[in-house]
């Protein structure tokens, strides 16, 4: 297995740079692995495609406005990107500027003095404030777009999906952004039942894998949490034959992550509750132990995301969808049209 294997040709065109309204009206590929058959939908169609009694499993993280902007005291200009809060006023983050080294100070843009304690990865530092950072947002905070979109987003709230409620990610989870509150009313009215986790999802989730061996790439820790109610909301859907629809990457690798820690500690058929940290990289040969179906975007090539979806329902198989979806001219990436995998 080779990274050069998850590659695949995308003009620019294909990439949705603004989301539709109202969301839901984004189209919806129906991919079944039994037998490989594709329809094409629309996403307000999704409770006509699942079974009463699923449930799907959103991730109720909030992005918060991560992109500050500080300058040093040569009057110089920082850009940095929060990615990780690990204390009150501790953050990891990246930053972009010049001579950006331990004990470099500087001052945020109508905040507070910050100075670099530790030098991680590339850019990555982690940096301390001089007060908690939260309360500044409204004035200095931006909302971290992807790299590839370049239009402006006239309403930051169409950057969340409507039912985010825990602030700490730097990027949405994208698969949600397609629900709307009627939607999700009429799932609810063909039993067909939400469960929340959360995960903060950081940005090395959408970063391509450099080294030639996907195998050797080492995935950022993202924080996830998987509560005692969603526990009983799961066992009871497997109990009584129901499926366990993931809604996104995000809460694909929450709930396996979740199902390894529940067998470790000898729960082989029930869910207990988790919290912690997860470098959970998934890889074709994985073997899913809890998610039976997945709502998810199209994914960036070399990404860890494509080579998720590619070890549920088999990389040829992805391939071939996309390839289907780029003639049927779908729109791709975080503004982008879905795929219902099951």
């Amino acid at each position: 297995m080779k990274t050069s294997d998850f590659n695949y040709d995308l003009p620019q065109r294909y990439i949705a740079q603004t989301p539709l309204e109202p969301r839901d009206q984004s189209r919806l590929l129906v991919l079944n692995r039994s037998n490989n058959q594709i329809l094409h939908k629309k996403f307000f169609n999704l409770d006509e495609l699942l079974t009463p009694g699923d449930l799907l499993v959103i991730n109720r993280t909030r992005v918060i406005p991560a992109r500050i902007f500080a300058k040093k005291s040569s009057g110089g200009k920082v850009e940095i990107l929060l990615l990780r809060r690990d204390s009150d006023l501790v953050w990891q983050v990246l930053v972009g500027g010049k001579g950006l080294h331990v004990g470099k100070k500087f001052q945020v843009e109508d905040g507070p003095n910050c100075e670099i304690i530790e030098e991680l990865e590339g850019s990555s530092r982690r940096i301390r404030f001089e007060n908690p950072i939260e309360p500044f947002f409204p004035i200095i905070g931006h909302i971290p777009l992807p790299p590839y979109i370049h239009e402006k987003l006239e309403d930051p709230e169409r950057y969340q999906t409507v039912f985010a409620r825990d602030s700490g990610s730097a990027a949405a989870p994208t698969a949600g952004l397609h629900f709307t509150l009627e939607l999700l009313d009429k799932l609810e009215k063909r039993d067909i039942k939400t469960a929340e986790v959360t995960l903060h999802v950081g940005l090395d989730t959408f970063a391509p894998v450099t080294e030639d061996d996907p195998s050797d790439h080492i995935i950022h820790k993202e924080w996830c949490e998987v509560s005692q109610e969603t526990c009983q909301a799961i066992n009871s859907t497997r109990n009584n034959g129901g499926r366990i629809i993931a809604v996104g990457t995000t809460s694909v690798r929450t709930l396996e992550s979740a199902a390894i820690y529940s067998k470790k500690n000898g729960e082989n058929l029930q869910l207990i509750p988790y919290s912690g940290n997860t470098g959970l990289f998934i890889l074709p040969g994985f073997e899913f132990k809890l998610v039976d179906a997945m709502i998810t975007n199209f994914h960036l090539p070399k990404s860890t995301l494509i080579m998720l979806v590619s070890a549920f329902a088999g990389k040829e198989t992805i391939y071939n969808a996309y390839e289907i979806a780029k003639r049927e001219n779908y729109r791709f990436f975080s503004f982008g049209d879905a795929m219902l995998i099951l």
